[in-house]
């Protein structure tokens, strides 16, 4: 009976897995009927795709009436650098204005909503806190509260689908970190919807009118592979899943790539000369990062662009490896690595990470003080979950 009851779950396990995922993009089935006679504001980028095809050019071409466009970090197209503000424009096929949400303003004014009746959230997230888009939707969906606006989200799966790293504090609060998540949230931005609704995130006492069109096909720890880059620094699957754990060095001295063709995938410093012999040279590159850190210094680090040992989750293995590069050459190794420290616990959602690191703790000891609020955090999560979840460990 054991191995018939392990053999129906491996063939369910084949079986789902050569089933084609449909995102909630793909259910135009599902989602046009709703959209009928209404007036609809669309918060979109490059990565909003039904079939290759832009959603809002599918919507358009299917007579759904388009008020305006919301664009977040990185912009409509996703063509600018991390950072950069974000101008408002029109788009040059259908004309629709586009209103950015990444710059002066990050939440959709009253005026701007007066003529919607639908906002549609549709964007690949990658499952890491700090990775900006769950902030805009954050500001979207208390945008929607106050306004008595229904928020439809077309969920798509996350590539980086763990859940890891230290829960934010909320006296680290910011853009790259609006709730009490980990690093790594374990969640669909459907679920992630859900959760900032449930657990009264917006404030106020605020609940958002959503619907959250589903993924067909997909369960937790399914491996998934993402058909376009979602911002202009993570090229492929290997700088993805690297990027929780090389994201902190942006609070850092050492380079993650930006300005290369490898960002997210190469790390170093031209202060690490004697501990690391790879080099790479950041420039300014169009599209990708036109001032990176260190531009046109050569740099001495890790190759990560191959490697088959990269993490499962969340690691500070290689913020430990470089701090101690730098205690090694530099005569004060805290100022000169931590250059902006603020950042770093911004990133972290605590300062304990970065005095634990001062303090010469080891990985496992630092992990340990996260613990009891990650495993709080997990049971809080299985409430808001929409698809079958990893097994137990």
């Amino acid at each position: 009976m054991k191995y018939i009851t392990l053999f129906v779950c491996w063939l369910l396990t084949v079986v789902q897995a050569s089933a084609q995922v449909r995102n909630g993009a793909d259910k135009m089935e599902q989602l046009l009927p709703m959209l009928k006679d209404k007036q609809i504001s669309l918060v979109v980028n490059h990565t909003s795709l039904v079939n290759g095809v832009h959603l809002l050019d599918t919507l358009y071409n299917s007579g759904i009436h388009i008020v305006q466009v919301f664009a977040p970090e990185h912009g409509f197209r996703g063509d600018a650098d991390a950072g950069e503000t974000v101008r408002n424009g029109k788009d040059t096929r259908t004309h629709v204005p586009i209103i950015s949400l990444y710059g002066t303003q990050k939440k959709p004014q009253p005026a701007q909503l007066s003529q919607t009746d639908i906002v549609i959230f549709d964007m690949q997230d990658v499952g890491a806190r700090f990775y900006t888009y769950i902030s805009t939707m954050f500001y979207v969906m208390q945008a929607c509260a106050e306004n008595r606006k229904e928020l439809i989200v077309l969920d798509r799966p996350n590539p980086c689908d763990y859940v890891d790293g230290p829960v934010l504090n909320l006296k680290y609060k910011s853009f790259v970190g609006m709730f009490p998540i980990p690093v790594l949230h374990g969640c669909t931005i459907g679920e992630l919807a859900q959760m900032i609704n449930g657990e009264g995130w917006l404030g106020k006492g605020l609940q958002c009118q959503l619907k959250v069109i589903t993924v067909e096909n997909w369960k937790h720890g399914q491996p998934y592979s993402l058909p376009v880059k979602p911002s202009p620094n993570l090229p492929n699957d290997q700088a993805i899943a690297l990027y929780p754990s090389l994201c902190p060095f942006e609070g850092t001295s050492v380079s993650v790539g930006r300005g290369t063709e490898w960002p997210f995938q190469v790390i170093g410093s031209p202060f690490t000369r004697q501990t690391f012999s790879f080099c790479f040279k950041p420039r300014s590159l169009k599209g990708s990062d036109k001032n990176p850190l260190h531009k046109n210094i050569n740099c001495y680090g890790i190759d990560l662009r191959t490697s088959s040992q990269i993490p499962q989750g969340f690691s500070l293995q290689y913020v430990l490896q470089f701090y101690k590069a730098y205690q090694a050459c530099m005569p004060d190794a805290e100022k000169s690595f931590f250059t902006r420290p603020k950042w770093f616990d911004l990133l972290m959602g605590t300062g304990q990470v970065r005095q634990d690191i001062l303090q010469g703790k080891t990985e496992q000891q630092i992990r340990s003080a996260w613990k009891d609020d990650l495993e709080k955090y997990k049971i809080m999560r299985k409430r808001y979950l929409l698809y079958a979840d990893y097994p137990e460990e």
